[in-house]
């Protein structure tokens, strides 16, 4: 069988399904320095620029750093850096079942190894941006010289090469770059530009560079999500090669809903990020707040006050609870009408939070994902007290009345957790464990005895069908 590679698809066609890049796509310049292989970036970043070059609207590879010791940079070498991606699941009414040859890397480079070679592609004149997902813990400070053979960390990395190229171009303005980190933390753009201006402080570098920094170098706060769960099976792995004659061992799988903000109202970030494409999820706006809100209560709490209720009920997968008719009624109107109800506000209006609400329905639905629930309640002490009890306050405080579905999703988490309800009203007042006392909402801890009461007598599919 063939392997995927540059000499594949010369002499391949589109077939099964199999959607192959143009070729214009591989004579692109290199105009992206990616640190990291993960899926998340292959899945998300470098899915949208490989679709933004194949419509002539990006025009520019991108070259990736391998960061770490794990895994064989080998099959990138063997495939000339192409891999599909299986995208499958459910958009409305209609199953997305799509593979997509991805040409947006160029090269894949070794930091160890090719740290020259990384040097010189910083002084590149096509370079313009920087994507980077070196997990949570890669953006953390050490102190490190710059000027070593190459420093450990990969802000040390980072500002190695942006000194580097400030050196070659004498600090002209024009020749910053535009740095996205993909990295899934609070203000990931913010937290990079600190330490990176920690290590600035400590390799004492000159403050012409320290200008140059500050005027020339765009560093974005972003919000990345998609779920890329990666590999596929080994049986749907090679039942895809079988199928599309080809070997690829960097196939991936991810879902057809993505999201990239990017925060930024500087007019070179706006001309860098030339594959944003708002209809697919990627936008360049003031603010990410209003989409980290939408993420964070119709997505991350809709999961959180829906998990104990479908453990409860017996079903393990989260797809499993949208097959069920009575889970998925409530989940939908848990998330369309009480958190929506919660939510709208100057800054989000109703129909987005419905819109959102319902790709958070779509995914949810997925039938090719196993999200398991057992996974989603890992941490369910603290994600029930950041994602949902201030749901419980605002939409009390907006419609006077209490949030049923809601308090079921709570009353489900109490019971599922075995908490001590002996004493509920002293319960729901203990502030270290809500950051707030839930009995100053009226009638909220006799409706909650009486909710936990019916789960336990009569079982949870009794409040389901309220």
């Amino acid at each position: 069988m063939n392997t995927l590679n540059k000499k594949y698809i010369e002499a391949a066609i589109e077939k099964n399904g199999l959607i192959l890049p143009l070729p214009h796509q591989f004579v692109l310049p290199e105009k992206v320095l990616q640190f990291g292989t993960g899926v998340l970036l292959r899945g998300l970043p470098d899915q949208y620029i490989d679709q933004a070059n194949r419509r002539g609207r990006f025009n520019g590879r991108v070259v990736v750093v391998k960061t770490t010791a794990q895994g064989s940079l080998l099959p990138y070498y063997q495939q000339d850096s192409l891999y599909s991606i299986y995208m499958r699941g459910k958009v409305g009414d209609q199953l997305i079942d799509q593979t997509y040859v991805n040409a947006s890397i160029s090269r894949v480079l070794n930091a160890t190894e090719d740290w020259n070679a990384i040097r010189e592609f910083a002084i590149s004149p096509d370079l313009e941006l920087v994507i980077s997902n070196t997990t949570e813990v890669g953006i953390v400070y050490h102190a490190e010289r710059i000027d070593a053979d190459m420093p450990s960390s990969f802000p040390g990395k980072l500002l190695a090469l942006l000194h580097h190229r400030y050196l070659h171009y004498k600090g002209d303005a024009e020749k910053g770059l535009v740095i996205l980190p993909a990295e899934l933390i609070e203000y990931n753009g913010d937290k990079l530009r600190g330490v990176l201006m920690q290590l600035i402080a400590y390799n004492e570098l000159e403050q012409d560079f320290i200008n140059w920094f500050e005027t020339a170098v765009v560093i974005c706060n972003t919000l990345v999500d998609r779920i890329v769960p990666g590999k596929l099976s080994e049986d749907e792995h090679k039942a895809k090669e079988i199928s599309f004659g080809f070997t690829d061992e960097l196939m991936i799988s991810c879902e057809p809903f993505g999201l990239w903000v990017i925060e930024s109202t500087h007019e070179r970030v706006k001309r860098a990020v030339g594959f944003s494409d708002a209809q697919a999820g990627c936008n360049v706006v003031p603010s990410i707040h209003k989409y980290k809100e939408l993420k964070l209560r119709m997505l991350n709490a809709t999961h959180t006050f829906s998990c104990a209720i479908s453990m409860l009920a017996g079903v393990s997968l989260v797809r499993e609870s949208m097959s069920d008719k009575e889970l998925s009624v409530f989940i939908a109107d848990l998330v369309l009408q009480e958190i929506k109800d919660a939510i709208i506000s100057d800054e989000i209006s109703e129909d987005e939070a419905i819109r959102f609400g319902k790709t958070v329905l779509d995914r949810f639905a997925n039938p090719f994902l196993d999200h398991k629930w057992e996974n989603i309640s890992s941490q369910y002490a603290l994600k029930m007290q950041v994602r949902c009890i201030p749901l419980i306050f605002a939409y009390h405080q907006k419609k006077d009345t209490l949030p049923l579905k809601m308090l079921i999703g709570l009353a489900a988490y109490l019971v599922w957790s075995d908490a001590d309800i002996d004493s509920l009203k002293q319960l729901l007042s203990h502030e270290k464990i809500w950051s707030e006392n839930l009995t100053q909402i009226p009638g909220l801890t006799d409706l909650m005895g009486t909710l936990i009461q019916l789960i336990k007598s009569k079982g949870i599919h009794t409040l389901i069908k309220i």
